[in-house]
């Protein structure tokens, strides 16, 4: 599955958390595309349901100059929606 720019690996039953995706929590999402061990791509049905939104751990950005007496401490906690696949 691709979402967000990225490629998951999906099985019924599991929980992922993807980018920050429009929808509300219940809602059923469909994607479709498999990869066989052959290395042929085929499209595929895979039925995954919103659990809402998350957030991932902070992540801290410090930024300093030697000499120069510049210290900058920033965080940043970014927004991931948890899904269930339900069917492949």
């Amino acid at each position: 599955m691709k979402t967000g720019g990225k490629q998951y690996y999906v099985d019924q039953g599991r929980f992922l958390d993807v980018e920050r995706l429009v929808c509300n929590k219940g809602d059923t999402l469909l994607d479709g595309w498999s990869v066989q061990p052959e290395g042929d791509v085929l499209p595929a049905k895979i039925i995954a349901v919103s659990l809402g939104e998350t957030k991932s751990k902070k992540v801290i950005i410090f930024k300093k100059k030697r000499r120069h007496n510049y210290r900058r401490k920033r965080g940043h906690r970014q927004v991931l929606t948890r899904v269930r696949i339900e069917a492949v």
